[in-house]
C-alpha cells in the first residue's frame, strides 16, 4: 500500500471513531464529498458515488473547474466525458449552450450566473477509470463525471486552484440566474459513509 493510500485511511479511521470531526457535503451534482483538507491553494477531498443519490433536476452536469484535479479511483469504475466547446458569436447560429458561471458563497450556496458565452458543445468519448487508475483535468476543461456500472465508487480527489479561473457550467441559452446549495449531512450519516468506505476500499485490497 502506498503512502497517499494509508495517509488517506488514517484520516478516514479518525472520522469512522469520531477522533476527527468532520461532515460530509450532499452536492448538487448528486455525489458525497467528504472534505479532509482545505490548506490555500491545495484540496484533499473523496467523492462517494452512488446508484441511489441523485443529481437536482436543474443540476447542470457540464462543468469546468477553477482548479487542476488529480482523481484516483479507490473502487468502483468512475466515467468521465470530456466536453469541447467552440465559440459561438453574437447572432450566430449553433449554439447549444450558454456559459454560467458558479460563485461559491458561504453557507454551501452557489450562485450559478448567466454570461454572454455561446458556445457549441460536441461531448467526446467516456474515459473509465477503475480502482486504483487515476485521470486528470486541467482547470477550465470542460467534462462530466458519473458512476459506471450498477456498483458504487469512490475517487480520491486533488485540487490546486489557478489564480484568474472561474468555475463554469453549462446551461441553456435562456437559461436564468439560480441558486443550487451545497447540505451538510449530520455525524451519523457521515460517519455511516466513512465506514463503508473504509471496508469497500479494504476489499479492494483483497482482491
Amino acid at each position: 500500500m502506498d503512502r497517499e493510500l494509508e495517509r488517506t485511511l488514517v484520516t478516514l479511521e479518525e472520522i469512522a471513531s469520531g477522533e476527527r470531526e468532520l461532515r460530509a457535503v450532499r452536492h448538487p451534482l448528486g455525489f458525497l464529498c467528504l472534505p479532509l483538507l482545505r490548506e490555500g491553494r491545495r484540496g484533499i477531498c473523496v467523492h462517494l458515488f452512488d446508484v441511489g443519490n441523485r443529481a437536482e433536476p436543474d443540476a447542470s452536469p457540464m462543468h469546468a473547474h477553477s482548479w487542476e484535479l488529480r482523481s484516483r479511483v479507490l473502487y468502483g469504475r468512475v466515467a468521465n466525458l470530456p466536453v469541447r466547446t467552440t465559440a459561438v458569436g453574437d447572432g450566430e447560429e449553433g449554439a447549444t449552450h450558454r456559459v454560467f458561471e458558479v460563485w461559491s458563497g458561504s453557507g454551501g450556496v452557489d450562485e450559478i450566473r448567466p454570461t454572454p458565452r455561446l458556445v457549441r458543445s460536441e461531448p467526446g468519448p467516456a474515459q473509465v477509470s477503475s480502482g486504483g487508475e487515476t485521470y486528470t483535468l486541467a482547470a477550465g476543461q470542460f467534462h462530466a463525471t458519473a458512476l459506471e456500472g450498477p456498483e458504487p465508487a469512490a475517487t480520491l480527489v486533488h485540487g490546486l486552484s489557478i489564480p484568474g479561473q472561474a468555475d463554469l457550467s453549462l446551461g441553456p441559452l435562456d437559461g436564468r440566474p439560480r441558486r443550487t446549495t451545497r447540505r451538510l449531512c449530520d455525524t451519523v450519516q457521515t460517519v455511516r459513509s466513512v465506514h463503508t468506505v473504509l471496508r469497500r476500499i479494504d476489499a479492494e485490497q483483497r482482491a
